[in-house]
């Protein structure tokens, strides 16, 4: 007996061990990150200032100048279009088969979300040249007095919409299905309406996972690359409209890398941008938990 609590004290002791490595190293990889992003940084920061290399609009490597701001105001740019399309799409729907659906609705949307969410980014990409494009081109821009193309920031928006729909989604969904029933069968038996249960009750309990399911959904559109790239245009400038072509910060490193031995400081300067990418993202996601945070206190 002695022997089994002693062999079953080590096997408590080696999983406990093992395990606290693996979150010891989930939580040490974005640092690594980091740290290797600025090292290969490190000598354009060495050469430039931070400021000129942030606020800059002068993208001539040929000439050493490496102005990140039109590719950050471009990805801003694109992010925000897309969460605004996405956002009210995701709510609803999410509001729809957790509260008015039948569950046999619900059980046949979670494969078909799931397929969406696997679809590769290239070919996103692609029904972007097909429809959007021309869509924006033909209809959009015309509607608004403008003559394009169609590749333009709107189109790497609404392509954007699309991909990061089923991500949102999907964790709307599961939030809300968190929220005790007893919750909504209660304010329905004092008479309020479905409506006013999603209103003062859904809402409000869900409140903090629906930020944090938006806070990733910026953080994936954020990052997207390839499907961006095919539509958004990949003009070097400082975008003043949704119509205008744009250059993202990730379409550049995705774009330019096969090129960067032939400039100096070409590849110092496409690390710098993954560095900026990464802490823009980081800064994201410390907002939306200050946010959740704040919001927790006052419910």
């Amino acid at each position: 007996m002695k022997f089994y609590n002693i062999t079953r004290a080590l096997r408590s002791r080696l999983h406990s061990s093992w395990m606290l490595t693996a979150l010891i190293f989930s939580l040490l990889l974005p640092v690594l990150l980091a740290i290797g992003l600025y090292l290969k940084s490190a000598p354009l920061l060495h050469d430039q200032h931070l400021f000129t290399l942030l606020f800059s609009k002068s993208w001539k490597p040929l000439s050493g100048h490496f102005g990140m701001y039109p590719f950050i105001i471009s990805s801003l740019w694109v992010t925000v279009i897309a969460l605004i399309l996405a956002g009210p799409v995701c709510l609803l729907s999410a509001i729809h088969l957790t509260q008015y659906a039948r569950p046999i609705v619900l059980k046949i949307m979670h494969p078909v979300i799931d397929i969406l969410a696997g679809i590769p980014s290239v070919i996103f990409g692609v029904w972007g040249i097909l429809v959007i494009v021309p869509f924006v081109g033909n209809y959009i821009g015309p509607l608004l007095g403008k003559h394009i193309t169609g590749y333009s920031i709107f189109s790497g928006g609404m392509v954007l919409a699309v991909m990061i729909i089923p991500f949102i989604l999907n964790i709307l969904i599961e939030v809300f299905r968190t929220i005790p029933e007893e919750l909504t069968e209660v304010t329905l038996s004092l008479g309020a309406t479905r409506w006013m249960v999603v209103k003062h009750v859904l809402l409000k309990k869900a409140f903090p996972g629906i930020i944090s399911a938006f806070s990733l959904g910026l953080s994936r559109a954020f990052g997207e690359t390839i499907a961006v790239l095919m539509v958004v245009g990949n003009v070097t400038r400082i975008p003043t409209g949704a119509l205008q072509p744009g250059y993202p910060l990730p379409a550049l490193i995705a774009n330019n890398y096969g090129e960067m031995l032939s400039i100096p400081r070409y590849d110092s300067a496409l690390m710098f941008a993954a560095l900026v990418l990464l802490v823009i993202v980081i800064l994201f996601n410390i907002i939306s938990r200050y946010m959740i945070h704040r919001v927790e206190k006052n419910i």
